[in-house]
């Protein structure tokens, strides 16, 4: 009962995310139609799967999920600025922290990213490069949090492509390194984790 407790406020905090990002891709898509024919901003909402390439402090992580919804702001032709907000959770049967334990990273992405033409082609490839600053969360069983590391400075890199779909959207599949250094801190024992995992997602991006 405990744990249905927990996927339902897990199911419920991200219908309001996706609820969010869907009005604020309306709200975009409205201003769309009014902007002038050069369109140097961009929003994009990108769930994922994710895997960990080694272990958090002793305890061995699950494939995740999450999603990121970012702005980006075009300031030279084909290289952009951007910024956003993601939220990625992985859990683990046995760990540090507990038995059972959800491990989840949310803060703020921001970095540059390149979109260029490939020759003869309506696609375009991309890479990304850029800093994050997270924080993990520890959730037991029963969805409460029992830790929290606060916010650090971690970094990532993508790579991937750019496909138009008409009327300023674009399908944005893309490959990532994520990287991010924090102290746990339990029973007044600190335990170093490093998160570090590769995230699979294809985006829905709006040009306007």
């Amino acid at each position: 009962m405990k744990r249905i407790r927990g996927i339902y406020k897990l199911v419920i905090s991200i219908s309001r995310a996706i609820a969010l990002s869907i009005l604020t891709g309306a709200i975009l898509l409205v201003a769309s139609q009014t902007a002038g024919a050069q369109k140097k901003w961009s929003f994009e909402l990108k769930p994922g799967v994710n895997f960990p390439t080694k272990d958090l402090g002793d305890a061995n992580l699950k494939t995740g999920f999450g999603f990121e919804g970012a702005f980006a702001y075009e300031f030279l032709p084909h290289l952009a600025a951007y910024a956003g907000w993601s939220w990625n959770r992985f859990s683990s049967s046995q760990s540090f922290a507990g038995s059972n334990m959800d491990f989840e990273e949310t803060g703020y992405g921001f970095g540059l990213q390149f979109i260029h033409p490939i020759e003869k082609s309506n696609i375009s490839y991309l890479i990304k490069g850029g800093g994050t600053y997270n924080h993990i969360e520890v959730e037991n069983s029963d969805g409460m949090i029992t830790n929290d590391t606060g916010h650090g400075l971690g970094w990532q890199l993508g790579v991937g492509a750019a496909v138009p779909l008409g009327k300023g959207f674009r399908l944005i599949p893309e490959v990532r390194y994520r990287s991010l250094s924090r102290d746990i801190i339990i029973d007044d024992v600190t335990t170093p984790v490093d998160l570090n995992y590769i995230s699979v997602g294809v985006g829905l991006a709006l040009s306007f």
